[in-house]
């Protein structure tokens, strides 16, 4: 009987023993499912912040160098005569230069695929091409001006 108890006894402390190690293992690799969650979300903030930091040095960029054309606007039109101040809009492409670029690109293309020299062929597309999408920004361009004035 001594015998069985001691068994039954070693096996109960083997087992308990076993089980908190186990347990052990469990919660140090839930401890580093955490830490490197941790880590991944510092380094993750960083980053974040080194853009919050770019875009801000970028921002100061743009205000310091509106404030240097203002200035240097604002004492060109000091030094004249008369005080006019006038806020010129950057303008873009207009539509005829658009139509031009926009139609040698297509005509090329085209004129490469159609003829069999295809070097001739995108030569002659292009020119074309943009000849075509010039005269029709322009057209555009001609429109947009009769509906401004009219406003």
């Amino acid at each position: 009987m001594k015998q069985i108890f001691l068994a039954l006894a070693t096996s109960a402390v083997l087992f308990a023993c076993h089980n908190s190690a186990d347990q052990a293992a469990i919660e140090a690799a839930k401890q580093e499912a955490v830490d490197s969650v941790n880590t991944a979300n510092a380094i993750k903030q960083q980053v974040l912040d080194s853009v919050k930091e770019a875009k801000a040095a970028a921002r100061e960029h743009h205000a310091a160098v509106a404030a240097q054309n203002s200035s240097a606007n604002s004492s060109a039109s000091s030094s004249t005569a008369a005080t006019t101040t006038t806020t010129t809009k950057k303008k873009g492409w207009s539509h005829t230069a658009k139509g031009a670029v926009v139609g040698a690109g297509a005509g090329a293309i085209t004129g490469a695929i159609i003829n069999k020299d295809h070097l001739k062929g995108a030569a002659i597309g292009t020119v074309i091409g943009a000849g075509v999408g010039a005269g029709t920004g322009a057209i555009v361009d001609h429109a947009k001006k009769k509906k401004e004035a009219n406003q």
